[in-house]
């Protein structure tokens, strides 16, 4: 009697477990979407395409251009595979690990430079970079420094406006910045370079005009009056100024760095494989 009743147990629990094996494999049927080959894309590879506020005709366009991309991509990868020769396979699989070596070392590299790099740069150290490149760094643009203001025919002080701009005493620009929000467009900074492809796009002055150094000029549209006046002017391929390009004098010192950082740290790696016999030349 206990024989027949393990047999049976025995046999329930054998069907038990075929039973569900099949339900899991039918679960996991449901779940394809499309196949190729051998091939198989599944509801949940499809789940992330699709927007967070989507329609239902929205998302059966993006589903089924979607599912024929893919299918698509495995059969033209199918064809390629198999009409491909060793010769070329075997080029390529060369290529991706390489790719794949290079990618995985820039990673480490970079990481290693994010932790070990000092970005702290000094003016003195800017300043001498400068005075032994300056030579190298020629102007691809023209500079002008160029004070200006407009503002439109509303205002009822425009003599005293223009009295002000022209004025070079200290208190006459402090008077002047403090009426600045009734202003369109202003810089009253003289010490800054500013490229004239710039200027030209915002206030109604030719290149000629601007680089002429003009002391004071004024010009009136339907939109308001203009005033400029050009302190000094610098032209293509003369020496760039200093203050023009000391940011990217920080990035040229910055990658100086770094290539040095990545010699000091490939001859530690060589170093200590060596030291712990992990680096052998015969």
């Amino acid at each position: 009697m206990k024989q027949l009743l393990f047999l049976f147990l025995g046999t329930f629990f054998l069907s038990s477990c075929d039973y569900f094996d099949f339900r899991s494999k039918e679960e996991e049927e449901e779940e394809i979407v499309a196949m190729v080959n051998d091939q198989k894309l599944f509801k949940d590879d499809i789940k992330s395409i699709l927007p967070k506020n989507y329609t239902k005709n929205d998302s059966t366009l993006l589903v089924r251009s979607f599912i024929n991309n893919w299918a698509l991509k495995q059969l033209l990868l199918s064809k390629a595979e198999k009409n491909s020769s060793l010769e070329t396979t075997n080029e390529i699989n060369k290529l991706v690990n390489e790719y794949r070596e290079s990618l995985l070392i820039n990673n480490y590299k970079e990481m290693l430079i994010n932790q070990q790099l000092d970005t702290t740069i000094y003016s003195n150290e800017v300043d001498e970079f400068y005075k032994v490149n300056k030579e190298n760094f020629k102007l691809n643009e023209d500079l002008i420094k160029i004070k200006y203001l407009h503002f439109d025919h509303k205002v009822v002080n425009k003599n005293e406006l223009i009295r002000l701009f022209k004025s070079e005493k200290i208190d006459d620009l402090e008077a002047l910045q403090k009426q600045q929000l009734s202003f369109k467009q202003f810089q009253f900074n003289t010490d800054i370079w500013t490229s004239v492809d710039k200027v030209v796009t915002i206030l109604p002055f030719s290149r000629d005009i601007l680089l002429n150094k003009t002391k004071y000029l004024e010009k009136q549209d339907s939109i308001g009056l203009y005033l400029i006046s050009i302190n000094d002017v610098l032209v293509r391929n003369e020496t760039a100024p200093l203050s023009y390009i000391k940011p990217q004098i920080k990035q040229m010192i910055l990658h100086r760095r770094k290539i040095e950082l990545i010699k000091d740290i490939e001859k530690i790696i060589l170093q200590d494989a060596t030291k712990n016999n992990n680096f052998k030349t015969y």
